[in-house]
């Protein structure tokens, strides 16, 4: 049971400038996970010197690590008690130490390959470790400020819609930004690039926790156990299920970003692109600034016609329809020559604007099982829902990360050379075809989810009958008193 403060406002609408503020919380978080997802592969086989089956085994093993301590950190949020509330105090305690480590993380020490990579180890696990510690109880926030399914769909979309300008900035100028504070050392380039992004991030932070404010609460007579919280998660199917599903996202992801680069790098390679009967000199890092700027416009779209979708298809359909579409676009780029770029440029737009629904329902659909998990065990864990959903997208994301790495390996790659033939047609089956096998199996799983809209009004119609009887009670006692 979870008791509402400022009720009216929980039922209402949320205010226009506190979505705001959520928003940038996840465009902080992108500045991180963004250049993780982009770029990490990359500055560590191409800048650090590290070969790409070793950084795609330190991927597996301390993503994997950091995956499994997610469910521990939410519930070390839930029982988190300050005047602030129980995941607010996490985005000031975090972003800076963040930052720091940030900057650490693509710091090029002057090693051996064996000290190189214990460093790279050490710095690596320590950044994904404070990730974590402000990233869950972000993500739990979103369970906290409302309880109306479409204010969190709504927040939903302006978490994603900051994630996407998050994702959008770091690809659109990381290499730019390199470039030019490095001044043609890419070592120096990569270390003052995190150290802007990270500054950028702590004050986005900062504004997600003064613009939002936590309003469900347990109530103070809930008594649980870690035991107990674990256990009402692992008997909640559909949290099981979102939670392969979320894994298989992951992975697709995860093997589609890390691929980018080197898509446009050893693939598409320099070369005039024209359009509208100009020629212009594209390089990498002009390609995937236009690659992204299209992909992510797209995107923001997408996520912010998210309630037109949910309103006639309800979030399993649109979620379903979202992952169909971009595991075709995916798929048909196995097809395309590197001269085809318009049609490249233009599926990546219409592709993520199809495939945008989809992350905005995903975040609320996780809301909506907290919800379930409290009307079915009376105990309310928000923070560890939140998290053990993350540790599954942590998963997916350490997999597909390993997965592009083994495969690189495996293709023959070796950085800075010109590729053969056969790894050049690796590349481009590691962009298309092999991510597009889990954006399957996501899209087909969606339709095993049972709760739809019509099971979450009942659920949620309980629940604050129930509140109600509670508050009845509380009052009623205290009167007593």
């Amino acid at each position: 049971m979870a008791q509402l403060q400022n009720g009216n406002q929980t039922a209402g609408k949320v205010r226009f400038l506190e979505k705001v503020g959520y928003g940038l919380g996840d465009g902080a978080s992108c500045f991180y996970w963004q250049t993780f997802s982009a770029y990490l592969l990359f500055f560590y086989t191409d800048v650090y010197g590290l070969p790409a089956a070793i950084v795609g085994t330190m991927l597996a093993v301390t993503r994997v690590g950091d995956a499994i301590i997610d469910p521990l950190m939410g519930m070390v949020a839930d029982r988190t008690h300050s005047r602030w509330g129980h995941f607010r105090p996490y985005l000031i305690w975090m972003s800076v130490p963040l930052a720091i480590l940030g900057v650490a993380t693509f710091t090029t020490p002057g090693f051996g390959l064996t000290g190189k990579i214990v460093y790279a180890y050490i710095t690596y696990s320590l950044l994904m470790l404070l990730y974590t510690a402000i990233n869950i109880p972000y993500g739990a926030l979103l369970g906290v400020i409302a309880s109306d399914p479409l204010e969190r769909t709504s927040l939903a979309s302006y978490k994603l819609s900051f994630a996407f300008g998050g994702s959008l900035t770091v690809q659109a100028v990381a290499l730019y930004l390199v470039e030019y504070l490095g001044r043609g050392n890419a070592q120096l380039g990569w270390q003052l690039t995190m150290a802007v992004f990270g500054a950028v991030a702590v004050v986005f932070f900062f504004g997600t926790f003064s613009l939002t404010r936590e309003r469900i609460q347990p109530p103070q007579q809930q008594r649980t156990s870690f035991r107990k919280d674990v256990g009402d998660l692992v008997t909640n199917i559909p949290w099981l299920l979102l939670c392969i599903i979320g894994i298989c996202t992951l992975v697709y992801a995860s093997l589609r970003v890390a691929a980018t680069v080197y898509y446009f790098k050893y693939y598409i390679g320099p070369q005039a692109f024209t359009f509208l009967g100009h020629s212009y000199d594209f390089d990498t890092k002009k390609f995937m600034a236009v690659f992204t700027v299209l992909g992510y416009a797209g995107s923001v779209l997408g996520v912010m016609s998210t309630k037109y979708f949910v309103k006639y298809l309800g979030k399993k359909y649109t979620y379903l329809f979202s992952m169909a579409a971009i595991t075709v676009v995916t798929a048909s780029y196995f097809l395309y020559t590197p001269k085809q770029l318009t049609l490249i440029f233009a599926l990546q737009f219409v592709g993520l604007f199809l495939n945008g629904p989809s992350m905005a329902v995903i975040w609320a659909m996780y809301a909506d099982i907290a919800d379930y998990s409290e009307w079915k065990h009376r105990r309310r864990a928000t923070g560890l829902v939140f998290s053990a959903s993350c540790m599954a997208q942590k998963m997916g994301w350490a997999i597909g990360g390993a997965i592009a790495g083994w495969l690189l390996a495996y293709y023959g790659f070796v950085a800075g050379e010109v590729q053969s033939v056969s790894t050049q047609a690796g590349i481009v089956t590691l962009f298309s075809l092999i991510p597009a096998v889990p954006a399957l199996l996501a899209t087909l799983l969606i339709l095993f989810y049972t709760l739809d809209e019509k099971r979450m009004r009942s659920i949620q119609a309980e629940l604050s009958a129930r509140r109600e009887a509670e508050e009845a009670t509380a009052a009623a006692l205290a009167g007593s008193v």
